[in-house]
């Protein structure tokens, strides 16, 4: 069997996780089942479209279940007492300077499950997220991304 790879999550991405499959496994399991019983309702299940689209998203569902529980069996927390300020480690707070712009940044580093870049949170795995790891405050990191190449200057890392 193949091992498979831990998954990064702080302790909020902990709690979204198992609150997402608590409302998928309570609420929408009973929402859908719902849906079957009125589709199955409306008779010849061979022609009934909502009965189609009722399985169909039931089956959706079964499946993120099924994905989420998997990540939850892998799941590495990241313990806020274990990181360093010295250096940019996953589930660090970074503020950089973009030298071109001349303008600040922050972002914390997080696993790939938790990132959302419109919240300033930056997968480990991203080109920024991975060229600032292990970087210290006063550090030039140079970062390739689609456009060319961005420079930041890490000016702190906090918890």
């Amino acid at each position: 069997m193949m091992a498979t790879k831990p998954v990064l999550l702080t302790d909020e991405g902990l709690k979204k996780l198992e609150e997402e499959l608590e409302f998928l496994k309570t609420i929408k399991r009973k929402e859908i089942a719902e849906k079957i019983k009125v589709a199955i309702s409306f008779g010849d299940l061979s022609e009934n479209s909502e009965y189609d689209e009722a399985k169909n998203e039931q089956a959706m569902i079964e499946s993120k279940i099924q994905q989420l529980e998997a990540m939850l069996k892998n799941v590495q927390l990241l313990d806020e007492d274990d990181l360093s300020t010295e250096h940019v480690n996953v589930g660090s707070k970074v503020k950089v300077l973009d030298v071109e712009f001349d303008e600040e940044m922050e972002y914390q580093i997080v696993g790939s499950t938790e990132a959302n870049p419109e919240e300033g949170r930056i997968s480990d795995e991203s080109p920024v997220g991975k060229a600032l790891l292990g970087h210290g405050v006063g550090e030039e990191v140079e970062v390739e991304v689609p456009d060319g190449t961005i420079s930041f200057k890490i000016i702190e890392i906090s918890k």
